[in-house]
Formats: C-alpha cells, sequence, structure tokens
C-alpha cells in the first residue's frame, strides 16, 4: 500500500455551470466511492452553478454531492500540489468543452478525459459533424446554424429537406437536455425554441428508424473498444429520466451483434475518436439503419455518465474491466498523456 506521503492528490471536479450541473454531481458521488482510496489523496472540488469553487464535504447519505463551500482559488488549489491529478466529472460547457482542460494546461497538471481541442470538437455537434464528415465516417442528415438565421421559413425548410419528424438540439450539451422531436412546422418552431434557451447554435437531424447502439473507447494514441450495449427507448428517443432516473429504457450487453458487426462498429468507432483527437475516453453512440445506410455515427461524448446505470462504465464491466480499475486506467492514461507531452514541447 502506498504511504499517504507518496500518495498523489486527486482532484474530482464536479458540478459546473452548465444545465447538466445536478448529473455532474450524482456522477461524482458514485465515482468517489469506487475510486481506490488507499492509492490517491481524494480532494473533492465542487464548482457551484455561478462558477465559484470550493473543497467540497462528502456526505455518505447523500445521492449526490454538493458543490456549495467556502470559496478558494483554483491556481492555489491544484497548482500547489506537487504531484496532482485531476478528474473532471463535468458535463456540457465550461467543462467537457476545453475550457477546464486549457485550465489544466496552464497549470501543468494532468488531467482525465480528451484534450483541449477534442474536448472542444466533441462538445460542439456542429464542429464534430463537419469534422467527422471530412474524415469520411459516415452519418445521419442534419443541418446546423446560429439561432439568429430562424425565420418564419426555417421550420418548413428543415422539414422539406430532412423529412418528418426531426431531432432538434442545441450544439453544445449533452445528456439530452434541451431535445426535442419534432413532426409539424409548429412543433419544429417550438423545439427550436428550447434549443436556443441553452446554445445559440442548433443542430436538427433526420430520424433514423434503427437500432441505438453505443460502445466504449478508452485510450491514447492506441484506443481500444469494449463490448457494444443497446438501447431500446422506454420513449419516443432515450431521455434525460431513462440516463439518469432509472427510466423505462431496455439496455443490452452485450448487444445482440454477430462479430463482424462488432468489428465494423469498433472500427468506425476509433475512426471518428482519432478523427475529433480524443484521448482518455469517450462514448461513442451510433444508429444502425436496417434499410441500407448501416452504421451511422450520432455523436461522440467525451466525460459520459459514471452512475450504476450509465452505459460507459457498465460496458466496460461487461468486457472484463471493473469500475475501480477503469478509474485507475484512466488516471494512468492521464499521466501517459501528460508525460508523452511534456516531452514533445521540452527544448
Amino acid at each position: 500500500m502506498t504511504s499517504p506521503a507518496d500518495r498523489p492528490t486527486l482532484f474530482v471536479l464536479f458540478g459546473g455551470q452548465s444545465a447538466e450541473h445536478d448529473v455532474s454531481c450524482v456522477t461524482a458521488k458514485h465515482v468517489l466511492n469506487a475510486i481506490r482510496s488507499e492509492q490517491y489523496s481524494i480532494v473533492p472540488v465542487g464548482i457551484s452553478r455561478s462558477g465559484v469553487w470550493s473543497v467540497a464535504e462528502v456526505d455518505s447519505d447523500a445521492e449526490a454531492l454538493d458543490p456549495e463551500g467556502e470559496p478558494t482559488d483554483p491556481y492555489a488549489l491544484i497548482g500547489a500540489a506537487e504531484n496532482g491529478i485531476v478528474l473532471p466529472l463535468l458535463h456540457g460547457p465550461l467543462g467537457e468543452d476545453g475550457t477546464v482542460q486549457g485550465l489544466c494546461e496552464l497549470l501543468d497538471v494532468p488531467y482525465v478525459g480528451a484534450g483541449v481541442l477534442g474536448s472542444a470538437l466533441a462538445m460542439d455537434k456542429i464542429a464534430a459533424k463537419n469534422a467527422l464528415a471530412a474524415a469520411g465516417v459516415p452519418q445521419s442528415a442534419w443541418v446546423g446554424f446560429n439561432a439568429d438565421e430562424i425565420d418564419d421559413t426555417t421550420a418548413g425548410t428543415l422539414l422539406e429537406r430532412l423529412g418528418s419528424p426531426v431531432f432538434v438540439k442545441p450544439a453544445n450539451m449533452g445528456s439530452s437536455v434541451g431535445v426535442s422531436r419534432a413532426e409539424t412546422v409548429e412543433e419544429v418552431n417550438a423545439a427550436l425554441a428550447v434549443a436556443a434557451s441553452y446554445d445559440e447554435w442548433i443542430v436538427v437531424e433526420e430520424e433514423i428508424v434503427g437500432r441505438e447502439i453505443e460502445i466504449s473507447v478508452l485510450g491514447n494514441r492506441h484506443p481500444r473498444t469494449s463490448l457494444p450495449g443497446e438501447i431500446v427507448a422506454g420513449a419516443e428517443f432515450y431521455t434525460y429520466e431513462d440516463k439518469y432516473h432509472d427510466g423505462t429504457a431496455k439496455l443490452l450487453i452485450p448487444a445482440p451483434l454477430d462479430e463482424s458487426e462488432i468489428a465494423d462498429m469498433s472500427a468506425m468507432a476509433i475512426a471518428a475518436y482519432r478523427a475529433l483527437r480524443v484521448e482518455g475516453l469517450a462514448r461513442a453512440d451510433f444508429f444502425y439503419d436496417a434499410a441500407g445506410r448501416g452504421w451511422l455515427v450520432n455523436e461522440l461524448n467525451t466525460m459520459p455518465g459514471f452512475t450504476p446505470i450509465s452505459m460507459y462504465p457498465k460496458m466496460w464491466d461487461a468486457s472484463g474491466l471493473s469500475y475501480p480499475d477503469l478509474i485507475d486506467e484512466l488516471i494512468d492514461l492521464a499521466v501517459e498523456r501528460h508525460q508523452r507531452k511534456r516531452r514533445n514541447t521540452a527544448h
């Protein structure tokens, strides 16, 4: 067992200023329960909805961590640690989009997950789809635009181009927050208003009638994939309630696929991972279009949920990598990348 003096300090960041604040607080509680405390000196760091950082108290009986506490300076807190690693369990803007990752780069500390560019690309659905298209990765039909461009003809034009129904989404949000399924001009207009309340950039996608399958990716320069999992949505699509409140969706792990189908999906997931310059981890979400297009990448999530009912850790567990071992490997990958980047930037 590592002596307390030799243990690296693990700063677990949670909360944040996005609409996914509550999801992050729940995720952090479960991750802290799973971390091997004998290997690290753990410091939970909450970020309030207003952006105030504080060292958090851990209530063993609470369902989620409370990010409110005595304000602290992140530069003084994290930058002062001689052997520190950051585990950012932040979802959405100002956490998963390259901002906190940039802070870690300035502090010169290892951090779990994608770097600045990969985080920013994957967070912005329009930028991600453009990058995947440039890499030749198959996707569903979509249109992206700024909310300022919406006029009286937008909804009708979208339905003519993409068919009905469509999915309307904020470009920089996850966990199905702000996502609507719309069939008519009136519904599309309402959905655009909802999406615009979360982000000025909006993406609208065609509906794919097919299977919804996910696969977990893990690694830096040489990533690998887990067994896939299939989602049979309890509602019209895989909702926030299904993801975080044990809704009515069915999760089939492993997904009923043959070896060649899994191999094709795995190869496409890794191609998308590399196209978006992701390292550390991502959950790759796919649709399977049985009408002829086959596998279509929906998106890559660079900080997927880690609650007990979340797909990312469940798929790795089914693949033989336990929750605590997964966290250990993610931390090791963070250290490896930090050391590699230091070598590459040394003069």
